[in-house]
């Protein structure tokens, strides 16, 4: 009786010894398979676009990118902030560096891949020349894609903005305005909406696209890729601090700086987006 007590005793010792043995391995196999993961929160265009591009050749690495694309800036650096996501590809540096300090995040950039010119469209008017006084000019009124603008139509003599205003500058910076221009401050993603009913609208480049306009056709004027701003609003990826050198995010910003991808953003886009260098 004792012995097969005993014997009892030690095959459940095995039995909890191999449940612990296979539960060990099993974490192991986990952890393995979540550090090829690289989940990355994207805008829908271009970056998902991009994204999608790179991802059979980040593959070949071993890497799987889960793409998940949302349609403003502020929950994908929240996902980011809290480590449900790896990764973002929504923004520029500035927009970043506000959103840091307005809501104490830690946030930092990994790598620059691509800016987009912003571009004066046509809305009643169809050119330039055919300005005149009262007209209503729309743009976007987020702080730093505000002064994006006001610069360009700076550049392009419609207003004079005071001495030292640049890429902070707002409509309270107009130091001449001979056209008496109305400008019509509205959420970014709304400013190609109302095309019907202002002279002209100023587009961030994913907005442009979004709506059909390719800036090296439509706009009547744009950002040269030697300007302030197109080197200032670079596209970047961004990540949580403390994980710049995660290996699949090391491995994902050189495939996205890559010759392949570069060639790929210059014929889709036909210069509404543009490599960064």
């Amino acid at each position: 009786m004792k012995n097969s007590l005993l014997g009892k005793k030690i095959l459940e010792a095995l039995l909890v010894g191999v449940l612990a043995v296979s539960s060990l391995t099993g974490c192991g196999t986990k952890k393995e398979v979540d550090a090829n993961v690289i989940k990355i929160a994207a805008s829908p265009t271009p970056h998902s676009k991009i994204l999608e591009k790179a991802k059979p050749i980040l593959a070949e690495k071993g890497y799987d990118l889960q793409i998940t694309v949302f349609d403003d800036y502020v929950i994908p650096n929240e996902v980011v902030e809290s480590g449900e996501f790896d990764a973002n590809y929504i923004q520029h540096l500035p927009y970043l560096n506000s959103f840091n300090e307005e809501k104490g995040t830690h946030i930092v950039n990994v790598g620059e891949v691509h800016y987009e010119p912003f571009g004066i469209y046509p809305g009643q008017k169809k050119s330039l020349s055919e300005i005149t006084d009262g007209d209503v000019i729309a743009v976007p009124n987020d702080t730093t894609n505000e002064a994006r603008a006001l610069l360009l139509l700076q550049d392009n003599g419609i207003i004079k903005l005071k001495d030292g205003a640049g890429l902070t500058a707002t409509v309270n910076d107009i130091a001449e305005n001979p056209h008496n221009i109305q400008i019509k401050e509205l959420e970014a993603a709304q400013v190609s909406r109302v095309v019907s009913e202002v002279a002209y609208v100023v587009l961030n480049g994913n907005y442009a696209l979004e709506a059909g306009y390719v800036v090296s056709k439509d706009a009547l004027a744009y950002e040269q890729s030697d300007s302030e701003a197109a080197k200032t609003y670079v596209n970047i990826i961004a990540v949580k601090e403390g994980n710049e050198n995660n290996e699949g995010i090391k491995a994902l910003v050189e495939i996205l700086k890559s010759d392949e991808i570069k060639q790929y953003i210059t014929d889709t886009y036909e210069g509404a987006v543009i490599p960064f260098e």
